[in-house]
């Protein structure tokens, strides 16, 4: 457990508001509308590792509880489940993983590098075990069965949403690690099979012959409330981004570089 216990005294809530949980066989009553983590700390836990991002992306959290009258195990994100009455609760710590060390850019994209790279992917007995527990609810032993076919785009697809948090791993009775495989799969389809992105290498090629650097020159010299200043005047994409472009392509260059800029130090 990657919680250590505090015994901090708690806010006031209203007593009609709190349910109980159990974290590793203890009893505390917290408030219902908390998530599985603030619940953790309200009652007094300090969180030392088990804990990163706190916004669904990172994996460290991951946690196992069953609720009353229900057999099932049920696997969530403890920064993202909400506590539920009666529920009782113990989070995973490091799953250890089989990560081969390779170099990518010997391996090429063939239909059989993954085998290569990881030959117990062959173990896999199709158990759907890897699905079941996955709190991102990724289609794992799918992506699994199209990496024994050597189709990497499919795995790539698949898994994309995978935070490596590793349940997959820890639950996997023929002992692979599914995680590590995807992230192979998506590293050799990104670097042999998709098209290489114009824009990024006009890009790169843009930083590398030093168009930028006399911005970077003045940015760098500003001090916390003109960065702020500066930032909070950019263009926002949309959440729908179809066909949409900056109307102003030379931001922050064109007020940086001005001579009249105010934002510019004297």
């Amino acid at each position: 457990m990657g919680a250590q216990r505090n015994t901090a005294r708690k806010g006031r809530v209203e007593k009609g508001s709190l349910i109980p949980i159990y974290v590793l066989g203890n009893r505390y009553e917290v408030p219902a509308n908390l998530t599985i983590q603030k619940a953790m700390e309200y009652v007094g836990y300090r969180f030392v590792r088990n804990c990163g991002c706190r916004g669904g992306i990172c994996g460290a959290c991951v946690t196992e509880y069953r609720t009353p009258d229900d057999y099932k195990l049920k696997i969530v994100l403890a920064c993202q489940a909400v506590v539920e009455p009666g529920m009782q609760l113990t989070q995973i710590p490091f799953v250890p993983s089989h990560k081969k060390a390779y170099d990518l850019n010997s391996l090429g994209g063939d239909d059989s590098v993954l085998v290569k790279v990881y030959p117990e992917l062959l173990r896999c007995l199709q158990c759907n075990t890897c699905t079941r527990v996955c709190p991102q609810e990724i289609k794992v032993m799918d992506y699994i069965a199209a990496a024994m076919r050597g189709d990497i785009g499919k795995v790539a697809e698949l898994s994309f949403e995978c935070i490596m948090c590793g349940t997959c791993a820890f639950k996997c009775p023929a002992e692979l690690s599914q995680h590590q495989i995807a992230m192979l799969a998506r590293r050799i389809h990104g670097r042999y099979i998709l098209p290489p992105s114009r824009n990024l290498q006009r890009r790169v090629g843009e930083i590398e012959g030093g168009r930028y650097q006399s911005v970077l020159d003045v940015l760098v010299k500003l001090d916390k409330d003109q960065l702020k200043d500066i930032y909070s005047q950019r263009e926002q994409e949309p959440h729908d981004d179809t066909g949409w472009e900056p109307q102003n392509r030379d931001f922050p260059e064109d007020q940086l570089l001005s001579k009249n800029s105010s934002s510019i130090p004297g």
